[in-house]
């Protein structure tokens, strides 16, 4: 199995007049024009790393905390839409103004990346001197391993409770994950053209399992948090998950459960910091 590329500047596969950023882990909003000097890349602030980004004995050892042995090694069609098992890394950072995350299969190969994106200057200073971006409008991106957007999921600004849209690479709706309550075990809504088609529901008030629901209420995935290492813990806000999906769902709620994973960490776990 190869390395993923050192960072650098690589030709964009989307828009050929220019180079894009690749961190190491998974491609970026920087770009500047091809065939020419790069730009600076340390314009900004500086986000410290604090491990490797890609890790397959790492990812291979979550799978098999977060399943408890019940993932069976089959190969999947290799995409985020047809792997049984997601698992889906925050990049550690010691210092953090965007959040990213890494897309694995169950051996640990990289099917794509979650990128947050819209992030203006301004709105990096203030996650980094304190906590009130968390009621800010968020975009990402699900991107596969071309970096080509399958996703966009944007969480409005918010009070108390989330709502997150999601939408297709072309700006095609898919439908909104809607956060139902504040207290308690948590709770959340898929909804598709105005029509309830599953939820997640948190085992426990803590909320770091959540079994993944069809409009019957029947389990058809499920999501597990994961213990990251003491150097996650210790120093930094990342946080990484198991999806578990044991058999094929239809779109759109096979699109909503790829990204409920993305949904719960921002909702929860970072908001919470």
């Amino acid at each position: 199995m190869t390395s993923p590329p050192q960072p650098g500047w690589y030709p964009d596969q989307r828009q050929p007049q220019l180079v894009r950023w690749w961190d190491g882990q998974a491609w970026t909003d920087h770009t500047g024009p091809a065939g020419q000097a790069p730009p600076r890349h340390d314009a900004e602030p500086i986000e410290l790393d604090i491990e490797p980004a890609h890790d397959p004995e790492r990812v291979r050892a979550q799978v098999a905390e977060g399943t408890r042995g019940r993932a069976r090694g089959g190969a999947g069609g290799g995409t985020v839409f047809t792997e049984p098992v997601l698992v889906v890394n925050q990049r550690a950072k010691l210092i953090e103004m965007s959040s990213e995350y890494g897309v694995f299969d169950q051996q640990g190969t990289q099917l794509g990346a979650v990128v947050q994106v819209g992030q203006s200057t301004l709105k990096k200073v203030v996650r980094l001197l304190g906590s009130a971006d968390q009621f800010m409008t968020h975009r990402f991106e699900i991107r596969d391993a071309g970096h080509s957007t399958l996703l966009k999921v944007v969480r409005p600004a918010k009070v108390f409770k989330s709502r997150f849209l999601v939408t297709r690479g072309d700006d095609a709706p898919v439908g909104e994950i809607v956060q139902e309550n504040v207290f308690g075990r948590i709770r959340f809504a898929f909804t598709s053209g105005g029509e309830k088609i599953g939820g997640i529901q948190a085992e426990n008030w803590r909320a770091w399992n959540f079994a993944v629901e069809d409009a019957n209420g029947t389990e058809v995935a499920r999501i597990s948090k994961t213990w990251g290492g003491f150097a996650r813990a210790a120093f930094t806000t990342a946080d990484n998950y198991v999806v578990e999906i044991p058999s094929p769902l239809r779109d759109p709620l096979a699109s909503m459960v790829v990204a409920a994973a993305l949904t719960i960490d921002t909702a929860l776990k970072q908001d919470s910091d």
